[in-house]
This record gives structure tokens, sequence and C-alpha cells, in this order.
């Protein structure tokens, strides 16, 4: 029987986009679809928009819930999917005419748990329409411990839209609700469960990039809720993959200090400095032989200045536009 993807679309007050993301999810050329589709209490026309796809569409289901924010859309999409495989889209994005084909075909070719592919991020339809097509496709397998270490250093993504997940993976890892940075709390204990992931180098999915939204705007504390999944995810390291600690630590201080340094840019969200002082003892807690092992001399350098003086270390990485 053929496999069924579930798709998740969450979907707040995005009218003027939402048309042109459903339209790229029906017209798959792959099409054994189930798509969910949360609106998420949104106050424009998304409803009546999802209401009048669902109308047109037999594989579209709509669920219409009050406010509680994106990560709590995904969840309430989870507990209804029935798929074979799940992938999430969110609402102002576009996918790749070929995004499901292509990545299931993979996933099943080499018994893959997850696949990711490249992504474009985009502010004109022009960005993607003009996108450079990879003339030859590269193909990466890794194991799970390979894959969370790549995750930890970004070189496999830790969001959660370029992918695609075989559904037991996903079904009980639920997204924290009232989190920014909801993925960093989520990929890495999917890839956990995973055996096998795969990344293709082919862009199939475009990131719809918009000032106005949480993440485009200026720097605020509440950035600073990555770092809490940051600090979870060594927690978990050091129980399931524990000769990744060491290294999931590192990725912890050095983010810490970024946002040290991104804080003294902001210091009105910082007045008493308390936050920073948190940063800078929680940071300090990490010092020790099996880190300092793990640093190139020039990460040891900062590394120690910041443990030494971070006032002065964020300072003068500031003022030249060091990690800024």
């Amino acid at each position: 029987m053929e496999n069924i993807i579930s798709i998740i679309i969450p979907v707040y007050n995005v009218e003027r986009y939402l048309r042109q993301c459903l339209e790229s999810v029906i017209n798959q050329t792959y099409t054994n679809l189930e798509i969910i589709l949360v609106n998420d209490g949104s106050s424009d026309q998304c409803a009546e928009i999802c209401d009048i796809y669902a109308s047109i569409d037999a594989r579209i289901a709509v669920i219409h819930k009050t406010n509680g924010g994106l990560s709590d859309a995904r969840n309430a999409g989870l507990k209804v999917a029935t798929g074979d495989f799940i992938s999430f889209v969110d609402s102002d994005d576009v996918v790749s005419v070929e995004f499901y084909e292509k990545l299931l075909k993979l996933a099943l070719k080499f018994n893959a748990d997850i696949v990711e592919c490249n992504y474009l991020k985009f502010a004109q339809n022009e960005e993607i329409n003009n996108a450079g097509k990879d003339s030859q496709s590269k193909i990466e397998i890794f194991n799970t411990q390979d894959a969370i270490k790549l995750l930890m250093d970004e070189k496999l993504k830790q969001v959660v839209w370029n992918k695609l997940y075989r559904i037991k993976l996903v079904k009980n890892i639920e997204f924290p609700i009232g989190k920014l940075n909801e993925d960093e709390f989520w990929t890495y204990k999917v890839f956990g469960n995973a055996k096998k992931i795969l990344k293709l180098s082919d862009v199939l999915y475009y990131y719809r990039q918009q000032c106005d939204s949480i993440m485009g705007k200026a720097y605020n504390s509440k950035r600073l809720d990555g770092l809490e999944a940051l600090k979870e995810r060594i927690y978990y390291m050091e129980k399931h993959f524990p000769k990744l600690k060491t290294h999931a630590s590192k990725v912890f201080c050095f983010a810490s200090m970024w946002h040290y340094q991104k804080i003294s840019l902001h210091p009105e969200i910082d007045e008493d400095v308390a936050l920073r002082n948190r940063i800078s003892k929680e940071v300090k807690e990490y010092n020790g032989f099996a880190l300092i092992k793990k640093l190139s001399p020039n990460e040891l350098v900062w590394f120690h200045f910041f443990l030494i003086f971070p006032h002065g270390y964020a300072n003068i990485r500031n003022y030249f536009g060091i990690g800024i």
C-alpha cells in the first residue's frame, strides 16, 4: 500500500501568504497526502481560506482552535496525524513541487528515518524562481551519533520543516509550549530516536523571511529560551549519548557567550545586569579539562578572556563586529 505522508501546517494570521503555501502543498507530484491545517485562532481571513481549501480537496482536514502558539498548534496536529511519515510546513513558506516525492523515495530506498534537504530563504517570489538547481544531487547518510553532532554544529539543521520523518519517531515528543526556539527543544530528541539520517543537497523548501516575525525583530530576552534548550540537551546527551556531552557543553558555552555579547548591545533589557551575571556564572560551571581539550587555540583565548573579564570580552567583540 502506498505510504501516507501527514503534513502539519500551523496557521496564524498569514492570509497574505497562505494560498501560495497551500497551492505548493496540494500540487505535489506525490499525492498520497494527509494535510492537517491547524488554524491557531487567526483573527484575519485564514479560517475561511482553510475551510475553502478543505471543501475542494478531500485530503485536507482543518482544526480550528484558540490561539496557543506555534508549538501548541503543531502538537494539535501531531495528535490526529495518521500517516506513515510526517512533515511540518510553516504557513507562509513554500515547498518545491517535488519535495515529498524526492524525500520519500530516499527514505524508502535507504531505509532512512529522517531525510533532510537544503532550503532557501526568500523575501520575494523572484528569489524562488531564480533559485539555481543542483546539476548533481549529493546524498549523505549518517548514523545517530554522527547526525546529532552535526546537528549541534548546525551542519544538519535544527529547523523542523525541511525534513521528512517516520511518524514513529515523533509521536511521543511534543513541542514545548510558550518557548521561542521551539525547534531546538525538539529536533535533537527526534534525531536520538532515529537510526539513519540522510541529507539531500537539493533545495526543496523555501523559507519566507519576514522582518516583523518574532525572530526577525530586534534581540530581546526571550531569545534566551534557546540557551535553556541547549542546557537541556547537555543532560540528554549525558543520559543517552555520553560521548557527546562535552561537545554539547562547548556549544552551550559559546552560545551563552554570544548571548552575553548581544545583551551588551541592548543593555536596556538587562539594566541590573542579572541576565549577564547568570550567563557568566553558568559558563564558568562548565570550565574544566574535558572542555578545554575540545577547544582550538583561538577558541581557548576567547573562552579564557570571557571567564576572566566577560564585560571586556563583549565590548571588544562588539567594537570590532566579531560574531554579531
